[in-house]
């Protein structure tokens, strides 16, 4: 199954985004992003904070690893808002506003904050970032993603000493979201991390892919990338942000509580029920290749689950 996927959405020479365009532009994102450092450093605890985030060093690709085309990550989704076939999204997503928005953040908090997109844009200096995205379902990909450190805008909130989780809401529109017009999931989709989780400098709020905006069907306008968990956790198109004291229930924990739990780290000793998740396929690729604990990113967030058994907390 894994081999037929990867096949099948192989692309064609057309349909290949010119890598060398996206890597100059990534270069000079990177030199601005260094220059404009200093000024996060000054001012409120906010952009104390912020620095603190940007001064974990990010891990690299191995040997071997490719970043995968615009073509296939933007024609491959999952996206239960709009459908689960993975191939439609993208043509359906189309009906969806990307602006305006708003995101609010409140909750165990002392300053509540109502951001529309663009002032929220204008917050902090957008990087580029390339990550691995692991599917639970056994598939994964290299993204080239745009954005910040979602640190960067929680700090600003000031999240109270009783704040232990954060919560994620996603959008409900089912005049827009065709998919919200079946009960296959409890809408709106949400998510959470713990505020560690959530605090860390690789949990990254998405606003771009390759240099573009981000499209409908990679979570427009805003999503999370956490590169060391599976890819259910990285919600899309989030409308809200709520800092609580007692761990949320998430969407997936509701659907099939013996599937999914709070955690999601990719883990290849814990098999999903289903499956086994000691191997995945990259898609583009016809192999398939040894799964990563924490996806390869376990120098730097292992610490964070010290003492924790993780085979009982998948």
């Amino acid at each position: 199954m894994l081999i037929r996927i990867a096949a099948a959405l192989r692309p064609r020479p057309s349909e290949i985004t010119s890598e060398s365009i996206w890597r100059e532009r990534r270069a000079f994102i990177i030199k601005a992003g260094l220059a404009l450092s200093a000024a996060a450093l000054e001012g409120t605890a906010a952009h104390s904070h912020a620095a603190t985030c940007t001064a974990t060093e990010r891990p690299r690709l191995a040997e071997g690893e490719h970043v995968n085309t615009y073509a296939e990550i933007t024609s491959y989704n999952n996206f239960y808002e709009y459908s689960s076939d993975k191939a439609a999204v993208a043509h359906l997503a189309h009906e969806a506003p990307a602006r305006p928005w708003m995101l609010s953040i409140d909750g165990e908090v002392e300053r509540p904050l109502a951001l529309g997109l663009e002032e929220l844009l204008r917050l902090d200096t957008v990087e580029s970032r390339v990550y691995r995205l692991r599917c639970v379902e056994g598939w994964s990909m290299v993204i080239p993603w745009d954005g910040f450190s979602l640190c960067k805008l929680l700090a600003r909130a000031q999240p109270t000493s009783r704040a232990k989780y954060v919560r994620f809401i996603g959008p409900y529109d089912p005049s827009h979201y065709i998919g919200q017009r079946r009960g296959a999931l409890d809408w709106p989709y949400t998510e959470a991390l713990t505020i560690a989780e959530a605090m860390h400098p690789l949990t990254m709020l998405v606003t771009g892919l390759y240099g573009k905006p981000l499209p409908q069907q990679n979570g427009a306008p805003l999503r999370l990338a956490i590169p060391w968990k599976y890819g259910f956790k990285s919600i899309k198109s989030i409308t809200a942000v709520r800092f609580e004291e007692q761990r949320p229930e998430t969407t997936w924990m509701k659907a099939s509580p013996s599937e999914y739990g709070f955690y999601g780290n990719v883990n290849p000793e814990v098999p999903h029920p289903r499956w086994t998740q000691t191997r995945e396929v990259r898609i583009g690729e016809l192999k398939t290749r040894a799964t990563l604990p924490f996806n390869g990113y376990a120098e730097a967030v292992a610490a964070l689950y010290a003492g924790l058994d993780l085979r009982a907390n998948y």
